[in-house]
């Protein structure tokens, strides 16, 4: 045997472990992510008829053996959500789990095959929609009915005690709620100019432009008249989006707040967000809801708007990579054992 072929058969043989090393590595990876992504909860899709349409939905069940649970029903914030919120949820329905409630979310009117379209609902049509899912649950024999609560984050805030006040529930989650929708677009608003630099000529010509589509909204003008208004630049509105907006942009949570009163609240509010002001959203709900000694604050310091760790939701890689590698650790330090214990006992902990 040649010099020659003994060095091709050893570099064949390199070859073939370094391949064999690779394989090994991302074999272990597969393994990391699937592990990573498997959750402590049976789940079933489940359909719910409401209005003459059918809401597509996800029961999420604890792997405890009992025959009856209590509930989580979530409703979504703003935008074409899912009901898994592209698996989002999940890490919070395994907290649910532990707690031994079910979890219960549906797709949006309009988004992924769902049958209508979220931009045309009021928050009352939402509240509406919670509320037949309710009643659907309650006569499951799998389901108590006197232990049915409702999560809601964001614009979930203007639907959450809608819906209590036509519905009997235990308990409310609500996680970055708004008060005023006006208010806290304005906050929104020069917060991100803010987080952006925008310099002073900037600011003025944002809040000019925001106060121009106040004023259209205001003399309900046309999604034509607001293009018109804008020099034909839509700016990335479209007609639904406008028709939603003009439809909501009154909406005011703080009358609502008190069909809460009596029934366990658990505020959770995130110490970077740029969405919702928080210290106001805090002062509402302790004016409305303190007298009754059921509202328990949480502040997660190093949480944005969505609760996901700040240091994380600022890079979009390594939001991917937590996402898919260690989903629960997406979360603020805390929060997902937070909602757990209140589900525990929801009537104690009040502060």
């Amino acid at each position: 045997m040649g010099p020659k072929v003994q060095h091709r058969r050893r570099g064949l043989r390199i070859a073939v472990w370094s391949l064999a090393a690779v394989l090994v590595v991302a074999a272990g990876l597969v393994g990391v992510v699937l592990w990573q992504n498997s959750y402590d909860m049976d789940e079933q899709r489940v359909s719910i008829r409401h209005g003459g349409h059918t809401l597509n939905g996800v029961l999420a069940t604890p792997k405890d053996g009992r025959e009856r649970h209590g509930l989580v029903v979530y409703v979504h914030g703003d935008g074409p959500i899912d009901a898994t919120h592209d698996d989002g949820y999940k890490p919070l329905w395994e907290a649910n789990a532990k707690a031994g409630y079910a979890s219960l979310s549906w797709d949006k009117p309009g988004v992924a095959g769902a049958s209508g379209n979220w931009l045309g609902q009021s928050m009352d049509d939402r509240a509406d929609e919670a509320a037949a899912a309710i009643a659907w649950a309650c006569a499951r024999p799998d389901i108590d009915g006197d232990r049915i609560g409702l999560w809601g984050a964001s614009q979930a805030g203007w639907v959450l005690p809608k819906v209590a006040a036509r519905t009997p529930v235990s308990f409310v989650i609500a996680v970055s709620p708004a008060i005023n929708w006006l208010q806290q677009g304005r906050y929104n608003l020069l917060a991100q100019l803010r987080a952006d630099g925008a310099s002073a000529a900037r600011t003025k010509a944002a809040i000019a432009k925001s106060d121009s589509t106040r004023r259209l909204l205001k003399r309900h003008a046309s999604f034509e008249e607001y293009v018109r208004a804008r020099g034909g630049d839509a700016d990335g509105m479209t007609a639904d989006r406008w028709r939603f907006i003009a439809k909501n942009y009154t909406a005011d949570a703080t009358q609502d707040l008190r069909a809460l009163r009596g029934i366990p609240v658990l505020l959770i509010l995130a110490g970077h967000d740029i969405n919702v002001d928080t210290v106001d959203t805090e002062r509402v709900y302790r004016k409305v809801l303190d007298a009754g000694g059921a509202l328990t604050v949480r502040r997660y310091p190093d949480a944005t708007h969505s609760l996901l760790k700040q240091s994380i939701e600022q890079s979009d890689l390594k939001t991917t990579l937590t996402a898919v590698f260690s989903p629960r650790s997406l979360f603020a330090d805390g929060f997902l054992d937070g909602q757990r214990q209140f589900l525990e006992d929801p009537g104690t902990g009040a502060q």
